[in-house]
């Protein structure tokens, strides 16, 4: 999904560290030279947590802004529906003829019988 997942593994480690700096906990990190024992090592810590939260937030500003302009242009995200109202319509048919078992109506319509008794259970809910 992305890119560079070194952002992801910054934030845990900020979540990481702060947990535990509380119990007495100081971090040497040897490919960073960072060292939390020292103002310095303190201060470079938090500032490369600072921009891993600041690329995590412009990634998700711009991931909503993509969304919203497509929204806006019609497109709706997700996965199309597996049963139409008309497939709904001709599931209670069968179903209220008493000739047809769940399972059968769900091999009828090509989905599997949890998809059916989902969207069925949906509509009741409606």
């Amino acid at each position: 999904m992305f890119q560079n997942r070194s952002f992801v593994q910054r934030h845990f480690s900020l979540d990481t560290t702060v947990m535990l700096n509380e119990h007495g906990v100081e971090l040497h990190s040897l490919t960073e030279n960072i060292d939390t024992t020292t103002p310095s090592g303190k201060l470079t810590f938090h500032i490369f947590a600072a921009l891993a939260e600041f690329e995590r937030d412009i990634l998700r500003q711009r991931v909503n802004a993509g969304l919203k302009a497509a929204r806006r242009r019609g497109r709706v995200g997700g996965r199309p529906k597996a049963l139409d109202e008309a497939d709904l319509k001709k599931a209670r048919a069968l179903l209220r003829s008493g000739e047809y078992s769940k399972v059968q109506v769900a091999d009828e319509l090509e989905v599997s019988r949890h998809t059916l008794w989902r969207a069925l259970s949906l509509e009741k809910t409606k």
